[in-house]
């Protein structure tokens, strides 16, 4: 398994695809045709779920579909992970958020965090978002992992663990162009006068991002490659000075 650091989290959350039961719901999943099929013969597009959450404030039951204008809530050591279009999702316990409508009804526009920890492999597409109170990722087609501590008065961490996304604090705005995985915190009041700083990369695995990568038919920029980087957080395959992460050439 790959390196990784935790911050907050335990390790059992970060190890998650090792187990059985969500293995063979994976396979069956990706056998059975994945979301179109799924959505054609009106099955759930949940492929794990683990504990107790709610949807849009009712208990969330494994066989019910999640859509797009869904609101969702993880309690303690639960865990979640669906699919909505080209678009997979990793929910860590104790988060709350909205899955907001795009152009479809399959169409996320906007992932909007209001606490807690996401994964996410976002298929090539028009323009969607994350929004957490204090940062905004304009995504394209990515890979990326986004936390809000709410301990730390909601600092979000965001990491793009691969691909291109428009990242926005404040003032601050930067273009992040990742390999493997380029990190950043959206502050909740300026650091050194930035609202948008570089972080190391915390609480999530390569393979996490692989399995939510092999749920919609892609693969991960590493997995591509061939090869991976330095787990950093600043985003390069070949280790780089901290000059180098877009958060320190800010246009404002």
């Amino acid at each position: 398994m790959t390196q990784h650091t935790l911050q907050g989290r335990t390790e059992r959350e970060v190890t998650w695809f090792q187990r059985r039961d969500f293995l063979q719901a994976a396979a069956a999943w990706t056998a059975m045709g994945g979301f179109a099929a799924a959505q054609a013969q009106q099955r759930s597009n949940i492929v794990e779920l683990r504990g107790d959450a709610l949807l849009n404030g009712q208990r969330l039951m494994q066989q019910q579909t999640i859509q797009t204008g869904d609101s969702l809530e993880t309690g303690p050591n639960s865990q979640l992970v669906f699919v909505v279009g080209n678009s997979s999702y990793l929910v860590r316990q104790n988060s709350r958020f909205t899955v907001e409508r795009g152009a479809t009804l399959n169409a996320v526009s906007v992932l909007r965090m209001l606490t807690g920890a996401v994964a996410s492999v976002w298929g090539k597409g028009v323009p969607r978002q994350i929004v957490t109170p204090t940062l905004t990722a304009g995504i394209r087609g990515t890979g990326v992992y986004t936390e809000v501590f709410p301990e730390q008065s909601y600092r979000s961490y965001f990491c793009n663990c691969y691909g291109t996304v428009d990242m926005n604090a404040g003032q601050d705005r930067t273009v992040s162009q990742s390999e493997y995985h380029q990190s950043f915190w959206g502050e909740v009041e300026p650091k050194n006068g930035r609202m948008l700083t570089p972080a190391k990369a915390i609480n999530h695995t390569d393979e996490e991002m692989e399995y939510l990568a092999k749920l919609v038919d892609q693969r991960t920029a590493w997995e591509i490659a061939g090869r991976k980087g330095v787990k950093d957080g600043q985003g390069y395959m070949e280790e780089r000075p901290p000059s180098a992460h877009p958060a320190m050439n800010m246009q404002r």
